[in-house]
């Protein structure tokens, strides 16, 4: 870290997928660090904030190359130039924005093996295709993503906890229990050092696919009915759950009362980052209280846990739902335990309700019809209707427009109007 610690310190906290922007880096610690081919490190270091202890998940992934000099078309992968240490003079980037860096990384995920604590991976029965060009794509999310000839992607982890990453974990279930709405693994990446955890996932990639967070933008500006994808995106989810609920245990009906004080937690910890939140704290809170005395639910199963419009991808006239990862900012056993389907349905009816406002005049009623078909959907094919659990909807509904507050403070400060309009409205009137 001698020739590193300057340059990451500058440079991390301009990452999409770095958690600690709010913070100053204080402190930069490596974990390890392997040669996967000679100019390309592979690291894991710990970021070190004002906290006292560091966050055990303030982990980070990162493959970075080393030249003499750094083509000019790779500007937006420079780091810098160290200036001490065992690199001084060489130029350091992220390796994953060069195509040769990340053409090698897909040879290696080709045929399974090791390297230093690395481990190389893959489904025996699914040979993974060679000279594929790769491609870095540029959405703006928590980790990276790289296309392979329209024939695979892979999803290379940034913030690193240990244990296996749901999403390397849930589509191998799912695609055991024949389930085809989610891309089943075909290669992956882990480590055995300092901990077990996953560090990256191939899977095939549907190249005739589009977001469902493009569709709804493009209905929305074509002022086209999106009801029927709504519906049909209802059945689909409710599809994937009870595979899910076939693949991992399930819990009984009930703990509201865990749930609710897990919720009023967060809604305590947001407001205090978020002062736009606290005038609002006494009528959200009411909705969790609500949880006491309601209806208790279906059973709880594992879950997708960060279900939007950008989570699901449809190919012709089916949808399929991708990113098992859960939301990185929570812990992973959270992300890994069963909790109530409800969880996933108001991240969606949330989602409805974000694309309706990135146009103007805001068309609310575009929202509720798609909130509405896509309960139906889900009702049609689950056995049990979602708009029947209003209390639990409610406060699963809140809990997610607290978090989207919090997130969108933090990385979209642009965007907060968004999820505060929804915090007023579920204060206020609670529908």
């Amino acid at each position: 870290m001698a020739s590193l610690d300057g340059l990451l310190r500058g440079w991390l906290p301009r990452q999409r997928w770095f958690a600690g922007k709010d913070r100053p880096v204080t402190e930069l610690g490596l974990l390890s660090m392997t040669e996967l081919f000679p100019g390309c490190l592979h690291l894991l270091v710990r970021a070190g904030h004002d906290e006292v202890p560091t966050p055990a998940d303030d982990c980070y992934q990162l493959i970075l190359g080393v030249r003499d000099h750094l083509s000019p078309r790779l500007g937006r992968a420079l780091i810098g130039r160290a200036e001490r240490g065992p690199l001084a003079g060489l130029t350091v980037f992220d390796a994953l924005h060069e195509p040769r860096s990340a053409q090698l990384l897909l040879e290696r995920l080709r045929h399974p093996g090791t390297a230093g604590p690395l481990r190389f991976e893959g489904s025996p029965s699914v040979p993974v295709s060679a000279g594929l060009p790769p491609r870095l794509l540029e959405a703006e999310q928590s980790n990276t993503s790289l296309v392979y000839g329209d024939e695979y992607i892979l999803k290379v982890f940034r913030r690193i906890q240990p244990g296996v990453n749901p999403d390397l974990e849930v589509p191998v279930a799912l695609a055991g229990q024949g389930c085809r709405r989610v891309p089943a693994p075909v290669a992956w990446l882990r480590t055995t050092s300092p901990q077990e955890a996953t560090l990256g996932v191939l899977q095939p990639y549907l190249r005739d696919a589009s977001d469902g967070w493009a569709l709804a933008l493009g209905a929305l500006a074509a002022g086209d009915d999106f009801t029927p994808q709504a519906h049909e995106l209802g059945r689909a989810m409710a599809e994937v759950h009870l595979a899910l609920a076939a693949a991992f245990p399930v819990g009984a009906p009930g703990g509201n009362d865990v749930t609710a004080a897990a919720m009023a937690e967060r809604l305590d910890s947001a407001a205090r980052s978020v002062p736009a939140l606290r005038p609002f704290v006494p009528g959200l809170r009411a909705a969790f209280d609500a949880l006491a005395t309601c209806d208790p639910g279906p059973p709880a199963q594992r879950v997708h846990g960060d279900l939007h419009l950008g989570q699901v991808l449809r190919a012709g006239r089916e949808w399929f739902v991708i990113d098992f990862e859960g939301e990185p900012s929570r812990p992973l056993a959270e992300r890994c335990s069963a909790q109530s389907p409800v969880r996933d349905i108001a991240g969606m009816l949330r989602s409805f309700d974000y694309a309706a406002r990135q146009r103007r005049p805001w068309r609310p009623e575009w929202a509720r019809r798609c909130r509405e078909a896509f309960c139906a959907g889900y009702a049609s094919l689950a056995g049990w209707d979602p708009r029947k659990k209003h209390a639990l909807l409610r406060a699963h509904e809140t809990d997610r427009a607290v978090y989207e507050v919090l997130y969108e403070a933090r990385h979209r400060p642009d965007w907060l109007a968004v999820p505060m309009a929804a915090i007023e409205r579920l204060a206020v009137r609670g529908d």
